[in-house]
């Protein structure tokens, strides 16, 4: 639990892509309630405005298509020229298997010989060029700074392996191994690059009604507040190339037995089964 009057991250700035909802939502509520300055930045306006409405804290909105290169670097220019500095950035923003086949994508899967080069190529913008592009153009205010987080919001391993799940699971594949080597080249540096995931089937948009499955029983969305905010703290400054286990992640625990508990070397550690 947060301390109501406690600012751990007072006068940190961060941008969450697909901020707005989902995942993305919980993180910029988390990170505003512990004092951030939040970019939320997603492809529709409507969401924007209602997380601007409805966080408390300091939270802008800001229109993007993280696919375009363009746009990505105006994200960097808004956040530094809206809170002076871009501390963090959170590659959270994703396409789901949903988008290609709504409603029954469980009992009617995708098959890798059903997709076509747009579907290939959507995901591929969004899930591994979008965290490229900000992750590179965040890194040049980070280095002259002294400090900067990058954290990508992949998926587990069974996801990424599965069938059924292309273009999704290879793309978030991609998206985790681009994550660990930005971490190796940053090595060194007072700059950090590490993977938050929920550890499981989340309760978003992007995970359809089953028959005979309560949505209680999916992963929860706010159980990505706590590690992203201890991301963004100093206290993780010696944490690089990480893998975190959001719903592993107890806020009533300390950092150590945390990590301890919830994280293991970036990629695809045999140790974990998620």
């Amino acid at each position: 639990m947060f301390d109501d009057h406690a600012q751990p991250l007072s006068g940190t700035s961060v941008v969450v892509t697909g901020g707005a909802r989902g995942l993305g939502r919980a993180m910029t509520e988390a990170l505003a309630h512990a004092g951030a300055s939040v970019l939320v930045v997603d492809i529709d306006e409507e969401p924007i405005i209602d997380v601007m409405t409805e966080v408390s804290g300091t939270v802008v909105g800001h229109r993007a298509d993280i696919a375009d290169e363009d746009q990505v670097a105006e994200i960097v220019t808004r956040c530094m020229s809206t809170f002076g500095s871009i501390d963090m950035v959170i590659n959270n923003a994703g396409i789901g298997m949903s988008a290609i086949r709504p409603g029954d994508r469980y009992a009617n899967p995708v098959r890798f010989w059903e997709l076509d080069e747009h579907w290939m190529q959507s995901f591929f913008e969004v899930h591994v060029m979008g965290p490229f592009y900000l992750s590179k153009a965040a890194l040049e205010p980070m280095r002259a700074q002294g400090f900067g987080r990058i954290v990508t919001v992949t998926t587990s391993l069974s996801t990424m392996l599965a069938g059924g799940n292309s273009p999704y699971g290879m793309m978030k594949a991609a998206s985790e191994a681009l994550c660990a080597a930005m971490a190796r080249d940053l090595e060194g540096t007072d700059i950090t690059a590490n993977i938050l995931i929920p550890g499981g089937a989340a309760n978003t948009r992007y995970v359809p009604e089953v028959e005979g499955r309560s949505r209680d029983d999916l992963v929860q969305p706010v159980v990505m507040g706590a590690p992203a905010v201890f991301l963004a703290s100093r206290a993780s400054d010696p944490v690089n190339a990480r893998r975190i286990i959001a719903k592993l992640w107890d806020p009533g625990s300390s950092d150590e037995e945390n990590l301890a508990r919830a994280s293991a070397p970036i990629g695809w550690p045999s140790t974990r089964p998620l």
